[in-house]
Formats: structure tokens, C-alpha cells, sequence
């Protein structure tokens, strides 16, 4: 009850972008907000009784782990959050509630377990910046032009590991055969001829790039939210590869942290194109990777293990419960 109070009166309190007025709610509608306030914490209990071997092994492995590394990895998950939000703040031209955004980026980490290739916390969060007062078409453009930011940023870094390391030379055979980028290339050509030549999905993209280029011109018109997308977008994956690395570093992983870093940059482009919740395809990626640069299996295993724990398992219920809570109090 409490969250839910200071949720609510942060919300009331908010004078910065006047919050649509909502109308008294029907008896009919109850049962719809009721189930959308205790869906996450039904997904986040399918998902421990799905994986209660995942989750026994990779606790049993980090309460054997050393403790100092444990806490440097959970500060800086705790960090990852506040990247998150300065990135989503620099995509908008308005000026979004600290505290409240910081809530929803947390929130949105329990949604990302239900839903592929971020679809989740895109969604929260296109939901908060509707209940902000921003329009529908600035807040998916937002989304746009984050994840544009994100892959963008993480490619030039990555480039500059590959640039500044050898290690790369051990990932040959990791890359996958041509063969097997044919069939995604063909998905590709056809979404975008579908794009192009069918008007009812033409009209809406249209007007979705329109709104993007719009909004992109106005936020890189402000050196302080391009400063927050940016710096945020270069700073996350340098940021979640830390926790990997202290993760490693508690379990005895044997590599380096430049090691460590290029390893989850690589598997995460990898790994990152195989639209499954949860991030199973990054995990399994992140191991053959970490094998291939010379750790033994099992402590990789280990090692994703717990920093899957630390990133995703330990947040969840908490994140969900942040969700529920932001959920009753209108905030989303």
C-alpha cells in the first residue's frame, strides 16, 4: 500500500504535463483492470514453476560465489535502470517525471518476459508516455528512435573492440554460414516490398517516419537529450557487460574483462536477432561464445546462470509487483 501511495501522489503532484482526464470507471470494466493489475505477477509465477531448475542451479552457484563481486554486479544492474531511463527521457522533446520513469523502466523489465525482442518494456513504456500527456504518434516514434540509438551505439562499440582486440580471431567458427542468412534475407525483402507496395500498411509507416524525423530533428536540436540518448545508448551494453564480468569474477570464469566484454557484445548481435522471451537465444549465444574464448562450459554455464539471476530473475517479482502497483495507481 504504501508504493501504491507514494506512486499515486507523485503522480498527482506532477505539473510538467497535465495527465488526460479519465473518466469514472463502469462496473464492466473492473474485471479487465483486476486482470491486468495481477497479470504480472501471474506471469512472473508460470515462469518459477517453468524454470525451477535454472533457478535452483543458478542459486545454489552464486550463494558459493564470492559476495564482493556479487554486490559490484548488482550495483550495476541497479545502474542499468537508471541508463534506461536517461535513454528513454533523450528520445522525447518532453520533459518526463524522473522518479516516475526510473519506476517504469524497472516495471518494464518483468513485461520483457512476457513479450519477444523488448516488446515489453516498449510497451510499458509507450503507455506511460501516453498517460504523460505525450501523443500516440511521438511515443512510438520515441521507441523508434531508441532502439535506433541502441543497436546503433552498441554496433560502433562494438566495431572499436574488434578494432582494438585480437580475440575476434577466435569467434571463426561461431559465424554462421551464408546459407543460413538467405532465409532472413528473403523475410526481410518481402516485409519491405509488402511495406512499399500495400497502402494500408504504407499509410501508417508513412506517417510513423514522418513523426520520427520530426521528433529525431527536435531532440538533436538539445545538446541535453542528445547527451541522454547517446551517452545512455554507449553506456548500456559497456554497463551490462560489467555485470557479466563481475559475475565471472565471482565464479572464478578465468578471462579478462576485455575478454568478457567483447564476448557479450558479440552473442548479444547474435543472439540478439532470435526474437525469444526472456532472452534464451542471447544466453545460449553468450556460453558458446565464452567457450570458444576458452572458459570451461560449466563456469560459463554458471556464469549466465547468475548473471541472468542478477539481471532478470532477482528483479522480476519486485519489478512485477512495480507494474501492478503503477497499474492500479494510473500511472500506466
Amino acid at each position: 500500500m504504501s508504493s501504491l501511495s507514494s506512486l499515486s501522489s507523485l503522480s498527482s503532484s506532477r505539473s510538467d504535463a497535465p495527465v488526460p482526464a479519465l473518466s469514472t470507471p463502469s462496473m464492466a470494466g473492473r474485471p479487465l483492470r483486476l486482470a491486468l493489475c495481477l497479470s504480472p505477477l501471474l506471469i512472473a509465477a508460470v515462469w518459477g514453476l517453468t524454470n525451477q531448475s535454472l533457478l535452483s542451479e543458478g542459486v545454489g552457484r552464486l550463494a558459493r560465489a564470492e559476495p564482493a563481486w556479487l554486490l559490484t554486479a548488482g550495483g550495476l544492474t541497479c545502474l542499468t535502470w537508471v541508463v534506461a531511463a536517461c535513454m528513454r527521457q533523450g528520445a522525447v522533446p518532453d520533459r518526463l517525471p524522473p522518479g516516475l520513469l526510473l519506476a517504469s523502466q524497472f516495471a518494464a523489465g518483468a513485461a520483457n518476459h512476457a513479450l519477444p525482442a523488448g516488446l515489453g518494456a516498449h510497451a510499458v513504456t509507450v503507455r506511460f508516455l501516453r498517460t504523460r500527456g505525450v501523443p500516440l504518434e511521438r511515443a512510438t516514434s520515441s521507441i523508434a528512435l531508441y532502439s535506433v540509438a541502441k543497436s546503433g551505439a552498441k554496433t560502433v562499440v562494438l566495431i572499436v573492440f574488434l578494432l582494438s582486440s585480437s580475440a575476434w580471431r577466435r569467434l571463426g567458427e561461431l559465424v554462421p554460414d551464408g546459407v543460413v542468412l538467405i532465409p532472413v534475407a528473403a523475410v526481410l525483402t518481402l516485409v519491405g516490398i509488402a511495406m512499399a507496395v500495400v497502402r494500408p500498411l504504407r499509410r501508417p509507416i508513412t506517417g510513423l517516419v514522418r513523426s520520427a524525423l520530426s521528433d529525431a530533428r527536435t531532440v538533436h536540436a538539445r545538446p541535453s537529450r542528445v547527451l541522454a540518448l547517446w551517452g545512455g545508448a554507449t553506456a548500456m551494453p559497456l554497463v551490462q557487460a560489467c555485470v557479466l564480468a563481475c559475475t565471472g569474477e565471482a565464479l572464478g570464469l578465468g578471462l579478462s574483462w576485455g575478454t568478457v566484454i567483447f564476448a557479450y557484445l558479440a552473442a548479444g548481435t547474435a543472439g540478439g536477432a532470435v526474437p525469444v522471451p526472456g532472452g534464451v537465444a542471447v544466453d545460449a549465444a553468450l556460453v558458446i561464445t565464452l567457450a570458444a574464448f576458452g572458459s570451461p562450459v560449466a563456469v560459463a554455464t554458471a556464469t549466465v546462470i547468475g548473471y541472468r539471476v542478477l539481471t532478470d530473475w532477482v528483479p522480476l517479482l519486485p519489478g512485477a509487483l512495480v507494474l501492478s502497483a503503477m497499474i492500479r495507481a494510473k500511472v500506466l
